[in-house]
């Protein structure tokens, strides 16, 4: 079911001020940038290997990102892994007793179709699936 780690998602207070860090410091390449309307969230890929870190910077203070920044400051926000299906995956997660937050996929980043399950059954982190 789970292919891979597709990326790891650290939420940041500047895109612009945190893109040298990631960027010129460790050399990383960056892959894309967006914003997420739907989110509101701007989002910097890039490519470690065959993953990538996604940078998160809210575009507004009530979004989850600006509500995470406020209560945990800057850090890691989620874990993405790869899936085949994402609407089998999500099944097979909430018939395992998974707690989700997405009943059904949405879109995120990319146009791709993700699902959020709940932080508190995995040991407090975020778990995103993501089906490309």
């Amino acid at each position: 079911m789970i292919g891979k780690i597709n990326h790891l998602g650290i939420a940041v207070q500047s895109l612009t001020q945190s893109e040298g860090l990631w960027g010129s410091v460790l050399g990383l390449k960056k892959v894309g940038e967006e914003e997420v309307a739907e989110q509101k969230v701007r989002v910097a890929m890039f490519k470690v290997g065959e993953s990538k870190v996604e940078l998160l910077e809210p575009t507004s203070p009530d979004s989850a990102i600006g509500k995470f920044l406020d209560k945990r400051g800057e850090g890691i926000h989620h874990i993405c892994f790869q899936v085949d299906n994402i609407k089998k995956a999500l099944e097979e997660m909430k018939a395992k007793g998974a707690p989700v937050i997405d009943q059904e996929p949405r879109i995120g980043a990319g146009g791709h179709k993700v699902a959020f399950l709940h932080p508190k059954g995995f040991n407090g982190v975020l778990i995103e699936l993501l089906e490309e």
